[in-house]
C-alpha cells in the first residue's frame, strides 16, 4: 500500500495541492438517466397491480435495472427509453444529467437522492398513461455507497465528503463526493454521464479514495 501512496503523490503533484496518508480503491459506475417510481405512479404508467420486471441486478443489494422504460417530457423536448430502476420507492424521482436538462428545457438541481425541495418537475409517460410530478427531477450528487463497517474502520461519517482520484488521459480529483453509509451497502461510487465524459470514465473503472 505504501508503494501505491508514493505513486499517487508523485503523479498528482502537478498543480494540485492535497495531502494524503493512504488510499482505498473503489469501483466507479456511471449512472445514465433513469427513473425511480412510486407504486402509485407505476400503476398509472403500466396498469393496476403492475410489478417491475428485473432485467439485471445492480451492484447495491436488492437494486435492479428493470425491463420497463418511460418517456420523460419537458417544456422543450423529450427523452425516450428512460430506464426504470427498482424496487419501487415511496416517491418518484427522475435522475438526469445537466446535458439532458438542455434537451428537456429543465434545469435539474444537483441534489442527494430523496432531496426534492425546490426541484423542478416533469411529465412521465408510460404505455398505459402519464403522470405529472411537481418536483423530483435532479442531477444526482456524486456519491459513494459506504458499508458501515468500512466507514467505522476509516473514520467516515454518513453525509461527509471524500476526495477520489481517477487517472488516465483526463486525470482529475473529484472533490466533495458524498459518503452515504449503510450496513447494507457495497463500496461503490456513482457519477453521472456528464462527469464520466469529462473524466473519460466508463462503468467498472477504478478510483482511489484519498484519506487526508
Amino acid at each position: 500500500m505504501d508503494g501505491i501512496v508514493k505513486k499517487v503523490i508523485e503523479k498528482v503533484k502537478n498543480g494540485i495541492d492535497f495531502k494524503t496518508k493512504r488510499v482505498q480503491e473503489v469501483v466507479i459506475n456511471v449512472s445514465a438517466r433513469h427513473v425511480h417510481l412510486s407504486q402509485e405512479h407505476l400503476e398509472v404508467l403500466f396498469g393496476k397491480g403492475y410489478k417491475l420486471t428485473p432485467l439485471r441486478e445492480l451492484m447495491q443489494p436488492g437494486e435492479f435495472a428493470a425491463k420497463e422504460t418511460v418517456i420523460i417530457v419537458g417544456p422543450k423536448g423529450i427523452l425516450q427509453n428512460v430506464r426504470v430502476l427498482g424496487p419501487v420507492r415511496k416517491k418518484t424521482q427522475v435522475e438526469i444529467s445537466k446535458t439532458d436538462g438542455f434537451v428537456l428545457g429543465i434545469e435539474p438541481l444537483v441534489r442527494d437522492s430523496g432531496n426534492h425541495e425546490g426541484t423542478p418537475g416533469c411529465v412521465i409517460v408510460g404505455p398505459m398513461g402519464g403522470v405529472r410530478i411537481e418536483n423530483g427531477v435532479i442531477a444526482a450528487m456524486r456519491h459513494i455507497h459506504v458499508p458501515a463497517r468500512f466507514a467505522e474502520e476509516n473514520g467516515i461519517k454518513d453525509r461527509s465528503f471524500l476526495k477520489v482520484l481517477v487517472e488516465g488521459e483526463r486525470k482529475l480529483i473529484f472533490d466533495k463526493v458524498l459518503a452515504r453509509v449503510s450496513p447494507d451497502f457495497v463500496l461503490e461510487m456513482h457519477i453521472d454521464t456528464d462527469e464520466a465524459n469529462a473524466s473519460g470514465i466508463k462503468s467498472g473503472d477504478k478510483g482511489l479514495i484519498l484519506f487526508e
